[in-house]
């Protein structure tokens, strides 16, 4: 069972992980790869609005896509792309990546290769890693303009397409731990995170949502669990 408490700080993380950048036409979309096929169908519907005449589909598996995405990531974004009607030729396939650093990495050496002129990018990722990705763009590709952008729905809506409550939060979860310490590490540009939302995150973390968390430093406050 999860507490009231505990889905009201969930809220709390949820709405702060999007960064509510309005969508505009940019050189290139960037479709990050997932389990959430939600970010391929979010992405053709900005491809149609005319918002990008190139995709990128970053993404090789992870533990949560290696059996419902065998091919990788980026292939089933595409064949889905695809299956809705963009055209083969509008999509690039970056099939590598396995984390977010990587996403922005390779798909910017990709680009580059191809010698496609990039001075703005959409990012179109799961909700929940809207300014996460957006951090890590603007580390890693500085002299990019950047805006997030993903399925538009509600916390109550992801999970009930997720199917697993508890595993949501944890990922809310381990995504505002990255945004807390990955600055530090060189990862990500800082952000001001809200002091509601870092006790919502404490909070969660102490009551054991905790499966999506990395480890951090003994001397890193931020980084640790309050008892």
């Amino acid at each position: 069972m999860i507490s009231a408490q505990s889905w009201a700080d969930a809220q709390l993380l949820w709405d702060y992980h999007q960064m509510h950048h309005e969508p505009r036409p940019c050189s290139v979309g960037i479709g990050l790869g997932s389990h959430d096929l939600g970010v391929a169908d979010t992405t053709v519907d900005l491809y149609r609005r005319g918002m990008m005449p190139l995709i990128v589909f970053t993404g090789a598996t992870s533990r949560t896509t290696q059996d419902r995405m065998p091919l990788g990531e980026a292939e089933h974004y595409r064949d889905r792309a695809v299956e809705l009607g963009v055209p083969a030729d509008a999509i690039f396939i970056e099939p590598q990546a396995r984390n977010t650093g990587q996403n922005i990495a390779l798909s910017r050496a990709l680009l580059a290769e191809r010698g496609i002129d990039v001075s703005s990018a959409l990012l179109i990722s799961k909700p929940y890693e809207e300014r996460r990705a957006y951090a890590t763009a603007r580390k890693l590709w500085p002299d990019v303009e950047f805006l997030s952008a993903s399925t538009l729905m509600t916390l109550s809506e992801y999970v009930d397409s997720i199917r697993d409550a508890r595993l949501v939060i944890d990922m809310l979860v381990g995504s505002l731990q990255r945004l807390l310490i990955y600055p530090a590490q060189g990862f990500m540009i800082a952000q001001d995170v809200p002091a509601e939302v870092v006790h919502a995150y404490e909070r969660l973390a102490s009551r054991g949502f905790t499966s999506r968390l990395v480890p951090t430093p003994p001397h890193d406050p931020r980084g640790q669990l309050r008892g």
